[in-house]
């Protein structure tokens, strides 16, 4: 959601923790209400106060929401609590463009990567784990009790293709019935996309151009993929995106 330093186009990384605006506070809320019909299993978030303070949204309540210091935007250094544009000069003093520059005390592109790739294949094993216990609880006989058909049910299906959703829907027993919800930042989640694009091969949509690819998501944008683990291969998610910083809600 939006903070006044986004307003205002100031840098917070880690370093500056800025709450919410009021319109952010509203954005928060229209995504909540977006999403209210989506039943998730499990909801991450950014320990940073501006992702945090989504919890009062009311749709959430119900939710346990697990903070986590790698869902944190990338740092930013001595450019923290500065204009962007102190950034652009001091990229452009150093030879070198944004985003790919690292002022000093920042992290790098690479080291922001290895968080985003670290939080994910976290996320897998723990999806993994969720499925081994549910076999073993229930068996595989009994899995087919229409939670995969409910979690479906999202609000944005008319944004995507109808083969681009079915890539989701194939042998149930083939699916984790992990529906995770993540909330992080701007530049941290668009290289979280790069990761999956360039590292794992991501299915992008057909109508998605380069630039959008590589833009910062709006305040409270959505994006959703679809991860397949073929009988549990951590090492080979089969990753679709069916949609990329939607604010359709706002």
């Amino acid at each position: 959601g939006e903070t006044r330093y986004n307003k205002d186009k100031i840098l917070q990384g880690q370093g500056v923790d800025e709450p919410l605006s009021a319109t952010g506070f509203r954005q928060a809320d229209a995504a909540g209400l977006f999403l209210s019909n989506v039943k998730f299993s499990h909801v991450f978030s950014s320990d940073l106060l501006r992702a945090k303070q989504a919890r009062k949204n009311k749709f959430c309540r119900d939710l346990e929401i697990k903070y986590d210091a790698r869902l944190r935007e990338r740092k930013y250094g001595v450019a923290e609590g500065r204009p962007l544009t102190d950034l652009k000069a001091m990229a452009k003093a150093a030879g070198e463009q944004c985003p790919s520059f690292t002022p000093s005390g920042g992290e790098t592109l690479d080291e922001v990567r290895e968080r985003a790739r670290d939080f994910f294949e976290f996320l897998c094993r723990l999806a993994v784990e969720l499925e081994q216990k549910e076999q073993d609880m229930h068996g595989a006989a009994s899995r087919s009790s229409g939670t995969s058909e409910e979690q479906l049910v999202f609000p944005w299906t008319n944004h995507c293709s109808e083969a681009e959703l079915s890539s989701g829907n194939g042998e149930a027993s083939k699916i984790l019935d992990a529906n995770i919800l993540v909330v992080s930042h701007g530049a941290y989640m668009r290289n979280w996309m790069g990761y999956f694009v360039s590292d794992l091969n991501c299915t992008l949509p057909t109508n998605l151009t380069k630039s959008q690819l590589s833009s910062v998501s709006p305040n409270t944008g959505v994006s959703h993929f679809i991860i397949k683990l073929e009988n549990g291969n951590l090492l080979k998610p089969e990753i679709t995106c069916v949609c990329l910083n939607q604010d359709s809600h706002l």
